[in-house]
């Protein structure tokens, strides 16, 4: 589209009104009167020129009609009426109709077409008194100059006059259709695409929770199998303090990887159906992080991984506090999760053009390139940690979900086998300088 055609095409757009203001009648009657008011400005002057005073005189009243009633939905918030504008049309046709030739003039020509715009601007509910009210009016009319032929003017010569009066009259009707039914046909199309990206959202949706139930149900009940099978060992079973502690050790460990994945699977079907809001504060990061970093380090030192972490304390960022807490934990998790025992873990953060960002790198196994593509979706699912831990694929997605509804995203670069590094940007406050950064 060129670049007078955009703005023809937004200057429209600002006469008739948006979608979301304005219903489609009220849309379609802005249109019709926009148009209509344009078509009168050459109308008017040239009827005036032939000598068509009454004609002249009755496209100027439906000109101005149609302004108020168009200045009055479009500019005051006052719903038109559809009718006083039925009624209009009925007057000032019928005396168009005796002034301009009667049934050899153009009126004829334009009565169908007011009474579609009629018909595309009342109530559904009325649709069938307008008809047969414009009905009757046409016979009516017709009627008249049937038996009574003197009450009609014939202000046109034969032939000339009368042609010109068609070729001028025809315009008014063809556009005043067209703009109806273009709105008609570009609503439908709007509605029909709507209904379709629905129906495609909502089987992409039944897919997913699908997915999710047949992992709930799989991987849920291992680590639960697990921890009851653990337990009857300690209370059924005679054995040493040595394989009692290492019994131990695994029961916290698959306790651990349990309450992760509930609280993953938490937090998700709660932004599924009630679709959390981020209560944005600034907030000092340190602060926010702190605690969810030394916890993660403990559990880090389980696993014989050095996990050291540097964060400015004084970064201040604008976030929900529990949301990037728990992204934090499951990207560090995650980073716990595929590093070998002996690996390290790499904490850190730097600023830059209004963002922080908290980089988070380990020297684990890395993620695979093909699936590396797909690593933020629920496609991605689940895989085995370097000592065979499991999730169910939710804490990725989430987190991704949880940083744009705080205006911040996450990046990542991973080389399969040397390890990953991951990127949590989230916005800084406006009172921070961009000279506050970390080694």
């Amino acid at each position: 589209m060129s670049q007078s055609a955009k703005k023809i095409s937004s200057v429209w757009h600002r006469l008739i009104g948006s979608a979301a203001a304005f219903s489609l009648e009220a849309r379609i009657f802005h249109s019709i009167s926009v148009g209509l008011i344009l078509l009168t400005l050459i109308y008017v002057p040239y009827n005036l020129f032939e000598g068509l005073y009454i004609a002249s005189v009755s496209a100027l009243a439906i000109s101005g009609f149609f302004f108020l009633q168009y200045y009055n939905s479009r500019f005051r918030g006052q719903a038109h009426s559809s009718a006083i504008f039925a009624l209009a049309g009925i007057v000032l046709f019928s005396v168009n109709y005796f002034s301009n030739s009667g049934i050899n003039g153009s009126t004829d020509l334009i009565w169908p077409a007011y009474l579609l715009l009629v018909l595309a601007i009342s109530p559904y509910r009325q649709h069938f008194v307008w008809v047969t009210v414009y009905i009757i009016a046409f016979l009516l009319v017709h009627l008249a100059e049937y038996y009574y032929p003197f009450l009609v003017k014939h202000p046109f010569e034969p032939g000339k006059g009368e042609f010109i009066d068609r070729i001028t009259a025809f315009p008014m009707p063809v556009i005043g259709t067209a703009i109806i039914i273009i709105f008609l046909r570009r609503s439908y199309d709007r509605e029909r695409v709507a209904s379709m990206e629905k129906a495609d959202l909502l089987e992409q949706s039944n897919a997913e929770k699908n997915k999710l139930l047949s992992i709930i149900s799989h991987d849920m009940r291992a680590p639960f199998t697990h921890i009851q099978g653990y337990l009857q060992l300690l209370s059924q079973v005679e054995i040493n303090s040595m394989e009692r502690l290492e019994l131990e050790k695994e029961l916290l460990s698959a306790t651990d990887q349990t309450i992760e994945m509930l609280s993953n699977l938490l937090y998700w079907s709660r932004s599924q159906m009630e679709g959390v809001a981020a209560n944005l504060v600034e907030t000092n990061l340190l602060t926010v992080v702190n605690n969810t970093l030394e916890i993660e380090k403990a559990l880090a030192a389980r696993k014989e991984i050095h996990l050291s972490y540097h964060i400015d304390e004084h970064i201040t960022v604008v976030a929900d506090a529990n949301m990037l807490q728990l992204v934090t934990r499951n990207i560090v998790n995650n980073a716990i999760k595929f590093t070998p025992q002996g690996g390290s873990i790499d904490i850190r953060t730097d600023v830059a053009g209004g963002e922080c960002r908290i980089i988070v790198a380990d020297n684990g196994k890395g993620i695979e390139t093909d699936r590396q593509a797909i690593l933020f979706s629920m496609e991605s699912g689940s895989t085995f940690g370097t000592n065979n831990e499991k999730g169910v694929g939710l804490g990725l997605p989430l987190c991704k979900e949880f940083m744009e509804r705080q205006g911040g995203y996450i990046d990542f670069e991973s080389t399969p086998g040397k390890g990953s590094t991951f990127y949590i940007f989230i916005p800084l406050a406006a009172k921070l300088t961009p000279l506050s950064k970390s080694l």
